[in-house]
């Protein structure tokens, strides 16, 4: 019986060789200007471990591998009383002015806000994420907005909960609202977890040696907002690290 004719052991090697020196696809460099959007926030950095210096990392290390520029920096500093968030609306409109895409070091929590993904579609500035795959134009809107329907479901089924919660407990005879007293208690700790999200920033600034009034100055020009909203003054800088030395 004929032996079967084998394959010479030259294409074998070949073959192998070649699965060897195979090399994995190589991200794109990166070109052109950026502006960054950063988030303070002492509760979510406890939980993400993401703080500001290491925020700024991230972008670099995102960007780095291309000829590109930063052009501006913003820093929001988050609460969960207002919606609205000034520095990004900043950011944005400084994308626009220089033609630069928005990099943002941090997705993670975002990814559930629905304003927030909404603003970034409607703004038309191209995003990138400095934790997530680069997804240019169309199929990055339609990502984003995916995101956003899925934010938006989230929140209202969150809703639907807690009203059939609070309905339950007032069928149970559960007392709902709050006392003055216990109005007092949570403004004050409002005000103390305000100076808490401020830390990271006044930390900064104490660091460059700036005096009460300078940090004031600094804080106004960087636009922060105060705990009620007004101007910032001496006075109120003192008061806000007299709360953080009382944590």
């Amino acid at each position: 019986m004929p032996r079967p004719i084998l394959p010479p052991m030259c294409h074998m090697r070949t073959l192998v060789r070649t699965r060897q020196t195979k090399q994995p696809a190589m991200s794109p460099a990166h070109s052109g200007r950026f502006v960054a959007y950063y988030r303070v926030s002492t509760d979510k950095q406890g939980r993400s471990g993401l703080g500001l210096e290491a925020q700024r990392q991230a972008v670099r290390d995102r960007l780095d591998g291309g000829s590109w520029q930063l052009v501006g920096e913003y820093t929001e500093v988050e609460s969960g009383r207002r919606a609205r968030r000034p520095e990004l609306e900043e950011a944005l409109a400084a994308c626009k002015k220089h033609k630069a895409k928005l990099v943002v070091a941090k997705l993670d929590r975002l990814s559930r806000n629905t304003r927030f993904l909404l603003t970034l579609i409607e703004s038309g500035v191209d995003v990138l994420f400095a934790d997530l795959p680069e997804v240019r134009g169309a199929m990055g809107k339609f990502i984003l907005t995916q995101m956003a329907a899925i934010a938006e479901l989230e929140a209202g089924l969150t809703g639907e909960r807690t009203k059939a919660a609070l309905a339950a407990a007032k069928q149970r005879g559960v007392r709902l609202g709050v006392t003055g007293a216990e109005r007092a208690a949570r403004y004050k700790a409002e005000a103390v977890a305000r100076a808490v999200e401020l830390a990271p920033i006044l930390r900064d600034l104490q660091q460059q040696g700036l005096s009460l009034r300078g940090i004031a100055v600094a804080l106004t020009k960087r636009r922060v907002p105060t705990p009620r909203g007004g101007t910032w003054h001496p006075q109120l800088v003192a008061r806000v690290l007299e709360r953080l030395e009382g944590t």
